[in-house]
C-alpha cells in the first residue's frame, strides 16, 4: 500500500474470505439498498435518498459489512452526503454466543463524548430484525490506514515502511487510547455493559468465560482438553481482583485506523466489550502481538516494544501497577482459541477450506496455551 492512505474500517483476516462470501453472497444487494432507501423515508423521515451500490469488503467476519454512500435529506437539517458502512448482525456465523449488532453501536455512542478514545460515528441503529433479516446500524468510514493481521504488519504492509521511531510512536499512541477508554468511569453511561451475575466484574466474566467454553464445545475439534485446562485453572485460580472499567475485549494495534503523524482515528470491534478488570484488556494487547509475531516465527519490527515494555509503558500511562499478567495472558489465549476453534469450523463448512489451513490459527493459540499454562505453573 505504499504510503497512500486507505479507508478503512477494519482490518480482518484475509482468510476468513470463505465465511465472507458464504454470508453476504447470499443477499441480494440490489433489493439489500432498495429496502434501506425505504427504511431512510419510512422510519426516519429522510428525503431525496440516494444510495450507491452496496460493496463487500474482503475482509470482516464477526459482522456482515457493506459499504456505501449516502445523500440524504434528513427531516431537521441540510442535505448531507456520506461514506457509511452497514454491519448486519450475523445470524448463521456467529463466532460469539450473542452477537449483539445494537449493543456494539450503543457501546460507541457512549464512547464517543469521551477524549482520546475516537470511534466511528453512528448515524442510525435499527433493533427490528424484520428490515434486513437481523439488526443493524450505520456508522461512518474511517480515513486511516490499519495495521494488518494477513500478512501480520510486522512482516509486511505499510507498518513495515515506517521508520523505527514512527514505528514506536504509533504503538505508544494506540497504547495510550487503551489508558483513556480504562480511565472512563463505567458508570457515566455504560451500566448496560455490567454481565448480569453477582460477584466482582472478574467473577462475572469468568462466569461468561465458563458458558462460552459450554457452548463452544462441538467447535472444539483441536485438542479440547487443553483448553479445558485452561479454562479449569482461569476459574481456579483466579486472583484477587476487584477493579471494574470498560473491556474493549479486542485491545489490539490492528484494531485502531492511524492517521497522520501515526495519530489514533478511531478504535474498531467492540463485539465482546464488557465491564472488567484492565488487566483483560492488556492481556490481549500481549497475547495479540505474540500471536501476530513470534507465534508465528517472525521478528517483532524495530522501534515496536516487547513485552516488557509494552507492561512498563502502560503502568507510566496509567499510573497504576500491572498485576497478575500472566493470568490475564493465558485469559486472552484461551478466549482467542475459542474464537479461532469456532472460525475454523466455519472456514471448513462455509468457506470450503481444507482442515489444515482452516485449524491454523486455532493450533497456534492452543500452543500459546500451553505456554501460559507453564508460565503460571512455574
Amino acid at each position: 500500500m505504499g504510503d497512500q492512505p486507505v479507508r478503512a474500517v477494519d482490518n480482518r483476516d484475509t482468510r476468513a474470505e470463505g465465511v465472507r462470501m458464504a454470508t453476504t453472497a447470499r443477499r441480494d444487494l440490489e433489493e439489500t439498498r432498495e429496502v434501506l432507501a425505504g427504511w431512510l423515508r419510512d422510519r426516519h423521515g429522510a428525503t431525496d435518498v440516494e444510495i450507491s451500490p452496496l460493496t463487500s469488503p474482503k475482509a470482516g467476519y464477526s459482522n456482515e459489512t457493506l459499504y456505501l454512500h449516502l445523500a440524504w435529506t434528513p427531516p431537521d437539517g441540510p442535505r448531507r452526503a456520506e461514506d457509511l458502512v452497514l454491519r448486519i448482525e450475523p445470524t448463521g456465523h456467529q463466532l460469539f454466543v450473542t452477537p449483539d449488532a445494537v449493543r456494539q453501536a450503543r457501546i460507541m455512542q457512549a464512547l464517543a463524548p469521551h477524549p482520546g478514545v475516537p470511534v466511528p460515528t453512528i448515524w442510525y441503529i435499527e433493533p427490528d430484525p424484520t428490515v434486513l433479516g437481523s439488526p443493524f446500524y450505520l456508522m461512518g468510514r474511517v480515513d486511516g490506514r490499519v495495521p494488518g493481521d494477513v500478512p501480520s504488519w510486522h512482516a509486511e504492509g505499510w507498518t513495515v515502511e515506517l521508520s523505527p521511531a514512527q514505528r514506536s510512536v504509533m504503538h505508544d499512541n494506540a497504547l495510550a487510547a487503551l489508558v483513556a477508554l480504562h480511565r472512563i468511569d463505567v458508570h457515566d453511561g455504560f451500566d448496560f455493559l455490567t454481565p448480569e451475575g453477582t460477584g466482582t466484574a472478574l467473577d462475572r466474566y469468568l462466569a461468561g468465560l465458563r458458558d462460552w467454553h459450554t457452548w463452544a464445545q462441538p467447535s472444539l475439534r483441536w485438542e479440547p482438553e487443553t483448553v479445558a485446562a485452561a479454562v479449569d485453572h482461569l476459574l481456579r485460580e483466579r486472583p484477587d481482583d476487584s477493579s471494574a472499567g470498560i473491556v474493549w475485549g479486542d485491545a489490539r494495534v490492528g484494531n485502531i485506523s492511524f492517521g497522520a503523524e501515526e495519530s489514533v482515528q478511531a478504535m474498531f470491534d467492540w463485539e465482546t466489550a464488557t465491564v472488567g478488570p484492565p488487566g483483560i484488556d492488556l492481556g490481549w494487547w500481549l497475547m495479540f502481538e505474540d500471536f501476530l509475531c513470534e507465534a508465528q516465527r517472525l521478528t517483532r519490527l524495530e522501534g515496536v516494544p516487547d513485552r516488557a515494555a509494552i507492561i512498563a509503558r502502560y503502568q507510566e500511562l496509567s499510573g497504576r501497577p500491572v498485576e497478575h499478567i500472566d493470568y490475564y495472558e493465558l485469559l486472552a489465549a484461551t478466549v482467542m482459541t475459542l474464537i479461532n476453534s469456532r472460525l475454523g469450523v466455519l472456514l471448513m463448512t462455509s468457506g470450503g477450506l481444507p482442515e489444515r489451513v482452516a485449524s491454523a490459527y486455532a493450533r497456534r493459540t492452543i500452543r500459546m496455551i500451553r505456554r501460559g499454562l507453564d508460565r503460571v505453573a512455574a
